[in-house]
């Protein structure tokens, strides 16, 4: 017993009140470490050399002060001897700091309580926040020599080998092995030092993949190094927290981790808390979104779509309020398309128009839903209704039991003066579609044709006027003067065709008018001639199939069917006409 009263005070005491003692049994219970660390302790007593190292230091220094070996017991005992291991070695090299630190997990609070994790913390921030290629030769971090010239150093002797450039994510991976309250500490160091936002969010992205399964599959930058599995309450505690630690300005973070942190919270259910911060986080850079990652399944058993549409529309409202609050673009602004500021807001138009062509074919997507979620944006973010014509186009195929008005209301959505002139020749034959949306995109279809015919006769007007003075000059030459008469006669045939187009186009439009009058007439005879009032179309609610009053004989209805029959086929061979028509005006401009 000796060896062990002769460095601690606390094994004196207690051998000297057992030695009264009929059983001489020491019990130690509370040694911070336990039997390993007091193992340890007795080799020392002994008089048996101890290896120092990163992975036991903190137990012996632990231990040691439970145990008050002080140099007042004896010389150069075990306090002095750690607490001279920790401040020289451990604390001067990034690798036995992170060692050290990781030990203390163990040891609290007594490793609290002496500083030691305060130390570790500081050390390893310090050496975080400074960048390595700064230093001076000679170097060492992570055990390598450089030489002058830049080399790696192997006992003083030059190798040849060039050493790894550092980049500020040089330490993610070490610091994952933290615990989840030594890294937040950590974290909290580093800030101190104000490190850069970007560096702080980029850690911690690191370190939810490595321990929430769901996001480490969904990465696609390659395969992260997986952890100890967690419950799913320690990933929902540690998602939680990483979304509290998260820096708030936009582009921090990317926006295909936000959208798998928002998907697996709603998987964890996580709080609601939690998840309105992630969709608020999402929605200030929802522009950077892909199409792919905004899908959000819908985990609810409460909802019927197959899609979270509800989350997306609160994504679209959160990111429409930033874009108001940094002064968004007017309608008003003739040259706005070219401003800059107009980018974020017709990429998210173009994303919500992708978005709602997928989700469409869910048969359990409400009329009131879609048309919200398609409205949400002012008209100025979309250039072109092409995209929105397609989702409306597909949503009516997958909902063909929609009454016609609710047809005509999911159409009204779209702006048939914004269409392309492919998206026009699909609409003008789409039966999908009711037939006063059909006539408003002939309309416009004409005036897109007309415009641009005229815009090519005021150049060509230009040309011959810009002739002139050449010809009448006498300086033009003989094969310019051909070209240019050639350029004048086809000129004077293209005006001729088009007067011509003019007239014809005229005469389509008085018979299509004929024929509505004629409808309007079939409509209010098969009535009972009780409403004379109201729009052609109101009567005609499907493609002209006409719902009859039961009152009629049967002779009637056989009659109205026939005009029906006739009315349809005049009208197909009306749009036939048109589209020949709009054709051949095409191919003359």
């Amino acid at each position: 017993q000796f060896p062990l009263l002769s460095k601690s005070a606390v094994l004196e005491q207690l051998i000297e009140e057992s030695s009264d003692q009929e059983e001489s049994i020491i019990k130690l219970n509370d040694i911070p470490g336990g039997a390993k660390s007091f193992e340890m302790v007795a080799r020392f007593c002994y008089g048996v050399k101890i290896e120092l190292s990163a992975a036991n230091v903190v137990h012996l220094r632990c231990a040691s002060e439970h145990l008050q070996m002080t140099e007042e017991i004896s010389d150069d005992n075990l306090i002095a001897q750690t607490e001279m291991f920790l401040n020289q070695v451990v604390l001067r090299n990034w690798k036995d700091s992170l060692k050290a630190l990781e030990t203390c997990d163990d040891l609290l609070p007594h490793a609290e309580d002496l500083q030691i994790v305060k130390r570790c913390i500081e050390s390893l921030a310090s050496k975080a926040t400074t960048d390595p290629n700064l230093f001076g030769w000679p170097i060492r971090e992570h055990g390598i020599m450089q030489s002058p010239g830049g080399s790696v150093l192997w006992n003083g002797i030059s190798t040849g080998a060039r050493p790894r450039n550092f980049s500020s994510d040089w330490w993610y991976d070490d610091v994952s092995s933290l615990s989840f309250p030594m890294y937040k500490r950590l974290l909290s160091g580093m800030e101190s030092r104000r490190i850069r936002p970007e560096i702080i969010a980029g850690s911690l992205a690191y370190y939810a993949r490595k321990y929430i399964p769901g996001l480490s599959r969904r990465n696609s930058m390659g395969t992260m190094p997986l952890a100890g599995t967690l419950s799913d309450v320690e990933q929902r505690n540690l998602l939680e927290e990483i979304d509290r630690l998260l820096p708030v300005q936009k582009g921090l973070v990317p926006t295909k981790l936000l959208l798998g942190l928002l998907k697996t919270s709603m998987i964890l259910k996580a709080s609601s808390t939690c998840i309105a911060n992630l969709e608020k986080r999402v929605g200030m850079q929802l522009d950077q979104a892909s199409l792919e990652d905004l899908l959000l399944p819908n985990y609810s058993y409460t909802m019927e779509t197959l899609y979270n549409v509800e989350c997306v529309h609160r994504i679209l409202e959160h990111f429409l309020a930033m874009d108001q609050a940094n002064g968004g673009c007017s309608p008003c602004i003739d040259d706005m398309m070219a401003s800059p500021s107009m980018i974020p807001i017709t990429a998210v138009a173009k994303l919500l128009d992708g978005y709602l062509a997928e989700v469409a074919p869910d048969v359990n997507l409400k009329p009131p839903k879609f048309q919200a979620l398609a409205s949400a944006l002012p008209e100025y973010a979309r250039p072109l209704d092409d995209g929105l014509y397609r989702a409306i186009d597909v949503y009516l195929k997958a909902h063909s039991w929609l009454s016609e008005g609710e047809r005509e209301q999911l159409c009204r959505l779209m702006d048939c003066q914004k269409l392309s002139l492919e998206a026009c020749t699909h609409a003008a034959q789409n039966e999908r579609l009711p037939l006063r949306v059909v006539v408003q995109v002939l309309f416009f279809e004409q005036l897109q044709l007309r415009t641009s015919i005229a815009g090519c006769l005021l150049v060509s007007d230009n040309l011959e006027g810009s002739s002139r003075p050449l010809r009448s000059g006498g300086v033009a030459m003989s094969g310019e003067a051909g070209g240019w008469s050639a350029a004048v006669r086809e000129n004077q045939v293209l005006k001729v065709g088009m007067d011509n187009m003019r007239m014809r186009l005229a005469e389509l439009e008085k018979e299509c008018s004929d024929m509505r009058q004629e409808i309007e007439k079939l409509g209010r005879g098969g009535g009972g001639g009780g409403k004379s009032g109201g729009g052609w179309a109101s009567h005609v609610p499907r493609r002209f199939s006409l719902k009859m009053k039961p009152q009629m004989c049967s002779t009637q209805e056989g009659s109205v069917s026939e005009q029906q029959k006739s009315m349809s086929a005049k009208l197909d061979k009306l749009q036939a006409k048109l589209s020949k028509q709009k054709r051949q005006l095409s191919a003359d401009a």
